[in-house]
């Protein structure tokens, strides 16, 4: 007889091993193992897929939802230290304990009647939070889309509104090699009458196309719904509504702005199920919080935190780097997937970085500390060697940080991005407070 895992590290080892064999890529096992655990939301569904900026519209939803009193669920993934970060319900992280007995439920109705049904681990941990949610009296539940969107986990859930954020080139090999193909299938989540945000100002045709043909609901960002904006405020605009004189939302970064814009839009669409008040909007806005989105960690030197993997999250990373200010040297902590597209990336933030420190992973997926130290040398010579920048290797994430640190000046400015696990390894022990080794003398 199988011994069932008593902890959630014991059944998130259990949903590693399956490692089902030729695993077809449809949503039919998932979507059965769902109807054996009776699993259904009688709240509103708010679904966010896109490339960039899910994780940050999910929580903007969320903020603006608690603030108008609402009880909140969120699904998010991948997460930074603790799998159960993946939900919150009420604002609040889960407990690892609450989990298990839903990972138990999806594992009994896999093997219902002797019936097997393989599961990936993300379909597994998927079901699971999922049906946690639904057993939580809520209000309002939001789904961040894992990968694509058509052939998502989360997909089996008919979302009431759907937020499609901006789209780039990323997970190529399953989505396909442009803007088109990943449009595709990110507008999977689509569903017939029902509104589809689409917040990426320049939207693949794939996707509006998508909407017009299964009649979707569709507002589009700079048609359906804009903002405006000075140094102080801004302010969001559709027909027959609008919001003025709002605070910059405390995520940092330009494009913040587009991300808030969507989620105003998806309030305005649902507002007869899930109706929020201007003030709501605008405390939601102002409070709400996400680790490793551009976090400006206070100290000295300054850190930065950002998740941002792929050339367009980088392109953005840049951006918002370069509009901070002088700092008389910024280092930086890199490690990544050996799958994306590293070059682009290293040749766009290149110019702001004065010393880099290269980590591995500790995933098979990653690419080695050398690996990207010789990706950011042929970068360097393509660009003709203009001027000098070091760079060292580093076992893990913290390591690197520790010799960023001790290398650092108080005015300088250290900036840790790339994969979730390149950030999540130095939130280990918590967020960092910096002060260089010789700030006193």
């Amino acid at each position: 007889m199988q011994i069932k895992p008593t902890t959630l590290e014991g059944w998130l080892r259990h949903c590693e091993e399956l490692h089902p064999v030729g695993i077809d890529m449809g949503l039919d096992r998932v979507r059965e193992v769902a109807r054996r655990l009776n699993l259904r939301f009688e709240c509103p569904v708010i679904t966010v897929a896109g490339t960039n900026g899910k994780g940050s519209t999910c929580a903007m939803l969320e903020a603006v939802a608690l603030q108008a009193g609402y009880r909140t669920g969120v699904y998010t993934s991948p997460h930074l230290v603790h799998f159960e970060e993946r939900c919150r319900v009420h604002g609040e992280i889960v407990n690892a304990t609450d989990l298990i007995a839903h990972f138990q439920a999806v594992e009994s109705a896999r093997l219902q009647n002797g019936n097997e049904v393989s599961l990936t681990y993300f379909e597994f941990s998927t079901l699971a939070i999922l049906r946690l949610m639904s057993h939580a009296k809520l209000d309002v539940a939001i789904l961040e889309v894992g990968l694509g969107g058509r052939l998502d986990a989360t997909n089996i859930i008919d979302t009431d509104c759907a937020i499609i954020t901006s789209i780039d080139i990323d997970h190529a090999e399953f989505l396909g090699p442009d803007r088109e193909s990943i449009g595709r299938e990110k507008a999977g989540i689509m569903r017939t009458g029902r509104p589809v945000i689409v917040g990426d100002p320049m939207a693949p045709q794939s996707v509006i196309d998508h909407a017009l043909e299964i009649g979707a609901e569709l507002w589009r960002f700079g048609h359906d719904f804009n903002f405006s904006g000075d140094k102080q405020q801004w302010s969001w605009a559709r027909r027959g509504r609008r919001y003025a004189g709002l605070a910059y939302p405390s995520l940092r970064g330009a494009n913040q702005l587009i991300n808030a814009s969507g989620v105003l839009a998806a309030f305005e669409a649902i507002r007869e199920r899930l109706p929020v008040t201007a003030q709501a909007v605008r405390n939601g806005m102002a409070m709400v919080e996400l680790p490793g989105r551009f976090q400006i960690v206070p100290g000295q030197p300054t850190l930065v935190l950002d998740v941002a993997h792929n050339p367009h999250s980088v392109a953005a990373l840049t951006a918002n780097l370069d509009a901070m200010g002088f700092f008389p040297t910024t280092h930086a902590v890199f490690g990544a997937m050996a799958d994306k597209d590293l070059a682009p990336m290293l040749a766009k933030v290149g110019p702001l970085i004065d010393r880099w420190y290269f980590t591995n992973l500790p995933t098979p997926r990653a690419e080695s500390a050398a690996g990207l130290q010789q990706k950011w040398n042929a970068v360097q010579m393509v660009a003709g060697g203009r001027r000098e920048v070091t760079s060292s290797l580093h076992a893990d994430p913290m390591a690197a940080l520790q010799a960023a640190v001790a290398a650092a000046d108080p005015a300088d400015r250290i900036v840790v991005f790339g994969s979730f696990y390149t950030v999540g390894g130095v939130l280990v022990n918590g967020t960092p407070r910096l002060q260089a080794k010789h700030l006193g003398a």
